[in-house]
């Protein structure tokens, strides 16, 4: 095998003729199996899938207050949600050449808006993002994180997709309404009272599910994209004729309601974005909630990022057969890790919360995508998204969720290389997969997999085989698990 120039690390099969497109040779097209329709065929699939980040962002960057009281805005936070995807999905594509997507991080979100913009000003709390963000790119400029990639045991890996597959699954079920929390279990089947199913959008989910499965099950080329728009066909038809109206009417909640979009034509379809979030940044907040909180809060960004993305690249390398046989490696590997951390910079700078690899991809990936011309075609879309936001609603949730249920059926299929008789690999491996959709993290799932790992393989009296980085990984997480429990413990806030 030879080795490129362009990053050593990676061996790669002999260059292609000469003769090919310069956009084959570019992205590898031909080299990877695919086709130029395919790959945009794939974009358009993963953007389907994930364009509920432009809705859904918004909804809980702009809507929290910041210490100050203080909001972003509904409509600034999406235009820069679409901005920063488009930007950074593109430069995953151009760079890193893998059909990953990149968009505002669902649950570091959550953590920018709830734990750290309570405690000080939105723009401070984006100079934490953008802190955590540098640091990020630093540990890959350094190798630190394609070390760590590196070290992983294959067990945990395949461990990893698996549970990511799991992952995306429930959060499948959960958008489209088949599963719900209740009062009487963590979750339910539906909305009904008893865990019953309830409701016109249950029903669309259902039937999109069971066609999404069939094309799939059928071997259908783009058969994700096109069960997302049959779905979607048939919920503006739902929506006009039975009118479920959405999960909150007049304030108060509608189970039977659609959970996140209203399938109905927008008026208007063009919008002209609001941009002016953009770098409304400040680095004060070191000052305000002092340097040992500050610390804390970017270490835990660090942490979640770090692993979420790791965990997210491990999944979707295996999924598109970029990772070379042992899975320890991957084409492009640095190049990928570092536009996910400039993508980290770029989501604080723009206001949006750090932006990360998204397990979505996997969408695009199970419909044939497996270069960067996936990507561009993703980003190009999200381009359009800044016109067309209000257009982006158009596709419910139930309608997004079938795909995301048959794409973590595929997934799952990496436990066959896990070895289940050996306990110590059973335990860690089973760890990982049940924690991420049981926490709904990826980054929980792989830390319990991590310190279990350790832990186990050492007393079974195989500590030499453990590499050093998985030993300082797992005392970090002990780390980033362990000190809000100590300090409940102890009482020291």
């Amino acid at each position: 095998m030879s080795v490129t120039t362009q990053d050593p690390d990676i061996p790669v099969e002999p260059a292609e003729p000469a003769a090919r497109g310069r956009l084959d040779r570019y992205f590898e097209i031909t080299r990877r199996g695919s086709t130029v329709k395919r790959e945009v065929l794939a974009g358009l699939t993963t953007f389907a899938t994930m364009a509920y980040i432009v809705v859904l962002n918004p909804l809980i960057i702009g809507t929290a207050p910041d210490k100050h009281g203080n909001l972003l805005g509904i409509a600034p936070v999406a235009g820069v949600t679409a901005l920063v995807a488009a930007v950074m999905t593109i430069m995953m594509g151009v760079v890193g050449r893998v059909p990953f997507a990149v968009a505002t991080g669902l649950g570091l979100n959550a953590f920018v808006a709830y734990a750290v913009a309570s405690q000080m000003s939105w723009a401070e709390a984006m100079g934490l993002v953008v802190i955590e963000g540098l640091i990020i790119t630093v540990l890959v400029l350094t190798g630190f994180r394609k070390a760590v990639f590196r070290a992983i045991p294959a067990e945990l890996k395949a461990a990893i997709a698996a549970g990511i597959g799991l992952f995306i699954a429930l959060i499948g079920f959960v958008d489209g309404g088949l599963v719900r929390p209740s009062t009487g279990v963590p979750l339910q089947l539906g909305s009904g009272s008893n865990g019953t199913l309830h409701g016109w959008p249950t029903v669309v989910f259902v039937v999109g599910l069971l066609v999404t499965g069939i094309l799939a099950a059928r071997k259908v080329k783009a058969g994700v994209l096109i069960g997302i728009v049959a779905t979607t066909a048939f919920a503006v038809i739902v929506n006009a004729l039975a009118k479920p109206g959405a999960a909150f009417l007049d304030g108060k909640p509608n189970p039977d309601g659609w959970r996140l979009n209203v399938p109905t034509l927008p008026d208007p379809l063009v919008q002209k974005p609001d941009l002016h979030l953009i770098g409304h940044v400040s680095f004060s907040g070191f000052a305000h909630v002092g340097v040992m909180t500050a610390l804390l809060l970017v270490f835990t960004l660090v942490l979640a990022d770090f692993f979420d993305v790791m965990g997210t690249t491990v999944g979707l390398a295996k999924q598109a057969n970029l990772a070379t046989a042992d899975g320890t490696d991957m084409p492009r590997l640095g190049k990928v890790l570092f536009v996910d951390g400039v993508a980290a910079v770029a989501g604080g700078a723009g206001s949006a919360s750090s932006a990360t690899t998204y397990v979505e991809s996997s969408s695009g990936i199970a419909d044939g995508g497996r270069t960067g011309l996936t990507s561009v075609v993703t980003g190009v879309l999200f381009l359009g998204a800044l016109l067309l936001t209000p257009l982006v609603t158009l596709v419910p949730s139930e309608a997004a969720g079938p795909a995301l249920v048959v794409v973590g059926a595929l997934m799952i299929r990496q436990v066959k290389d896990i070895d289940f008789t050996d306990v110590g690999v059973a335990v860690p491996a089973f760890l990982t997969m049940t924690l991420m959709p049981f926490t709904y993290s990826i980054t929980n799932g792989i830390g319990a997999g991590f310190i279990s790992w350790v832990v186990i393989r050492a007393a079974q009296g195989k500590a030499r085989q453990i590499h050093p980085l998985m030993w300082a990984v797992a005392i970090a997480f002990v780390i980033y698990f362990g000190i809000n429990l100590v300090k409940a413990v102890t009482g020291v806030s």
